[in-house]
């Protein structure tokens, strides 16, 4: 899960994935980073740490960390929340970019519409709820095709 700073969008999104992953008896391990790495090391904004409690998810030991070239070796699927952190992805991995392996996180909603999740950095506590309602069904519809496809094989 890759957003601009990685205190925002993405944690919430690391913190949603990894839960539905566990209770769907996934064994996958969900991590976030940030493209811009102004952050690194701090922990998510304060509200989206409120919102993910309020939804009965802990975010709060998560550290911002900056997005790496090696992520493309590291990860089998990496989500974009927006184009711009998309094209940044592209940019910082140079030759280790692999379209096959990256996607904007609302394409699971909206297959081909390639949407922004909204940055709620600015707004207020409102803003957060909408993103991680947003997150949650994108997640929702990740696990549902992962289990699909684990069925077919």
């Amino acid at each position: 899960m890759v957003c601009l700073g990685n205190i925002c969008r993405s944690p919430l999104a690391e913190g949603i994935l990894q839960q539905k992953a566990n209770q769907a008896g996934l064994n996958w391990s969900v991590e976030s980073a940030g493209t811009n790495g102004y952050h690194t090391g701090e922990p998510p904004h304060h509200l989206s740490i409120k919102v993910a409690k309020l939804n009965n998810i802990d975010i709060s030991h998560q550290r911002s960390r900056k997005f790496i070239a090696g992520d493309f070796q590291k990860y089998d699927m990496l989500y974009a929340m927006a184009d711009d952190v998309l094209y940044d992805m592209k940019r910082i991995a140079g030759q280790q970019y692999n379209p096959q392996k990256t996607d904007l996180l609302l394409n699971a909603l909206y297959p081909g519409k390639n949407k922004d999740v909204p940055d709620p950095w600015y707004g207020t506590e409102n803003g957060y709820h909408e993103v991680f309602a947003l997150l949650e069904q994108a997640c929702d519809r990740i696990i549902a095709n992962a289990l699909a496809a684990t069925e077919k094989n």
